[in-house]
């Protein structure tokens, strides 16, 4: 077969390296970055080759053009309405099963912390994937819309779990039930986000930060997170003896010597675990 026969696939995942930290960039801007499912099986497939570069200690998940993404893009024939008498509707759960969920998941249990940095526009299912990772900026031309039900649907990719626990029940059912838009500077004010920064500086400070959680231990901030997460559904006893658990698992790593020993020795640590 010729060169010419064999059908090349667009990237639409930019995947490139600062030091310890890998950057992800969604390429689809001629759509707004819209969900296809070629694009949620490239960022999956980035997400895993991360996990598994030992040299990657912090990530950074954004967007080319002027949106981080208008999620899923409802022309994709996955989810796309036929028309005519004998049109059958289509499942939107099977999306969510085959692709969605196993990208949160993986996004949710990477290895390394995860910073997001949400360049103009977040919609629907784009929303939720960005608050799931570890730590969202978003520049001040950002917007967040949960637009499910406007479209006769539920929030996907983890927006129920997410949206309660990081601002409350209240402003969570309207922010899903009116499917308003909230500005970056909102987000940030409700606790929905980390920070709001001028657009021009995203990108600086997102890497920024990244740089930072590289130079620290990676494990003890991997298990900070998940100890977090877990903290949300124990009583108090169960969180505290979690805790005891984690320090103790922690306390016989190289890290936590090198950490000990710099600071009684007063000089910055250097930290090699993952």
């Amino acid at each position: 077969m010729s060169r010419a026969n064999v059908e090349t696939k667009p990237t639409l995942v930019l995947s490139s390296q600062e030091g310890a930290v890998r950057i992800l960039t969604l390429n689809r801007s001629e759509s707004l970055n819209a969900f296809s499912t070629l694009l949620l099986v490239q960022l999956r497939q980035a997400l895993e080759s991360a996990a598994q570069d030992p040299s990657v200690r912090a990530l950074v998940l954004t967007g080319t053009g002027r949106g981080f993404s208008a999620g899923q893009d409802l022309k994709e024939p996955i989810i796309s309405p036929d028309s005519g008498p004998d049109a059958r509707p289509k499942d939107v759960g099977h999306l969510l099963d085959n692709y969605y969920i196993p990208l949160a998941l993986r996004l949710r249990s990477m290895p390394m912390p995860v910073v997001c940095a949400v360049n103009g526009v977040a919609a629907g299912e784009a929303v939720n994937l960005a608050l799931g990772c570890d730590i969202v900026i978003a520049a001040e031309s950002a917007r967040f819309i949960q637009s499910f039900t406007k479209l006769g649907l539920v929030p996907g990719c983890g927006g129920t779990w997410l949206l309660p626990r990081l601002v409350g029940r209240a402003r969570a059912l309207q922010m899903v039930l009116l499917g308003d838009a909230v500005s970056a500077s909102e987000a940030a004010a409700i606790g929905l986000i980390a920070q709001c920064v001028p657009d021009e500086q995203l990108a600086e400070t997102a890497l920024r930060i990244a740089q930072r959680l590289a130079a620290m231990p990676t494990r003890a901030l991997v298990e900070t997170r998940g100890a977090v997460d877990d903290a949300l559904t124990l009583d108090y006893e169960d969180a505290l003896k979690i805790e005891s658990l984690l320090q103790s698992q922690q306390g016989f790593a190289a890290d936590f010597k090198e950490g000990a020993s710099a600071f009684i020795e007063k000089r910055p640590a250097s930290f090699k675990e993952r």
